[in-house]
């Protein structure tokens, strides 16, 4: 058995959603003029939806620029959502209702710890802060001994606790900033690239520190990644983003061994390996992405699609959702008449 299909088999039976998106929209808006009226908007992220489950890993993947870090910036209130509902274990969040319990419940790890890492203060006090402001904690040798026990799951030492950020190593400050997200005890971990900063074998070391993480404290992972094989090895599901919007989504098998959408089959090609044969099947697209400020009409993807001329309407009609079994979809305009090859796919208007 595999380490997808023991990751799949330990999810089956206890599949509850924790965390509901269901047609979000976050637009940025863009001023002009001499007196900086609004002329137009960025679709950072135009009309998505899924679900995390419980003790899962769902990987949030696409080129940069598609939305993916908005996604994860709204769902934790940072950015307003333009429309949509956001719900964690059934209850609605938005601005009004964003409280401190709720901000416990949800955390995030950001792409760059150096930024994320206030330089002047010692490490007890970062880690410490959520603990003062979220859980109340006054006493300072309580407050202590909680941040050495976070250092030590993260598999750091005392002798850290009065150090300053920039005497670590990049590896060493993620292992920060991982331990001051669970300092709050969360049920659900944003994480937002953790190891594109890092070397290839500290990368590993995180990645195995994050899954026996979500092992002992039963965490939902949303892990924000352009790096497919970080998410074929640490994922249970996958959503493909391009340009805003959702492509092809499922289980990492389904995904990774059978994609069906050009976008991922592309996206998919790219990847670095070690096969020379694979130059063979590289999918070169051509064109650049089309701005989010003026999408083009029907698929976002159509005017650099390789498979257009199979579909009906791809640049009028809006993608519907085709489903290929089991969580496996993908969005994308009805096949012609003499191009439905595909077996076992069921379109579903909107």
């Amino acid at each position: 058995m595999t380490i997808t299909e023991e990751k799949t088999t330990s999810l089956e039976g206890k599949r509850e959603v924790i965390l509901e998106v269901n047609n979000l929209k976050t637009y940025y808006p863009i001023f002009g003029g001499f007196f900086k009226r609004k002329i137009g908007e960025v679709k950072a992220v135009d009309g998505v939806s899924f679900n995390l489950y419980k003790q899962e890993t769902l990987g949030l993947v696409g080129e940069s620029g598609c939305g993916k870090t908005t996604i994860g910036n709204t769902i934790l209130n940072l950015v307003p959502a333009t429309s949509g509902e956001i719900s964690f274990q059934g209850k609605r969040m938005d601005n009004k209702n964003f409280t401190k319990d709720l901000r416990k419940k949800i955390q995030m790890v950001f792409q760059d710890p150096d930024s994320s890492l206030n330089p002047r203060w010692k490490i007890i006090n970062i880690i410490g802060e959520p603990l003062k402001i979220l859980m109340g904690i006054k006493k300072r040798s309580e407050i202590r001994r909680r941040v050495l026990n976070l250092l030590e799951t993260v598999s750091m030492k005392r002798e850290h606790l009065d150090r300053y950020p920039h005497e670590f190593s990049g590896g060493q400050k993620q292992r920060i900033v991982i331990a001051r997200a669970l300092a709050c005890n969360p049920e659900i971990m944003i994480l937002d690239e953790p190891t594109s900063a890092l070397d290839v074998s500290v990368q590993a070391q995180i990645l195995n520190l994050l899954k026996n993480l979500q092992k002992e404290f039963n965490l939902s992972y949303l892990f924000i990644t352009h790096d497919l094989s970080v998410i074929q090895h640490i994922g249970t599901r996958i959503e493909v983003m391009y340009l805003g919007k959702m492509v092809e989504g499922g289980k990492i098998e389904d995904v990774f061994y059978n994609p069906t959408h050009p976008y991922t089959k592309a996206l998919l090609s790219a990847r670095p390996t070690f096969d020379p044969s694979s130059k063979s099947r590289r999918v070169i697209l051509e064109g650049d992405v089309p701005s989010a400020i003026n999408p083009p009409s029907g698929c976002a993807f159509h005017p650099r699609c390789y498979e257009k001329e199979g579909h009906v309407g791809c640049d009028v009609n809006k993608p519907t959702r085709v489903d290929l079994g089991d969580d496996h979809y993908m969005m994308c305009a009805p096949l012609s008449e003499e191009k439905k090859s595909y077996k076992g796919m069921e379109y579903i208007s909107d």
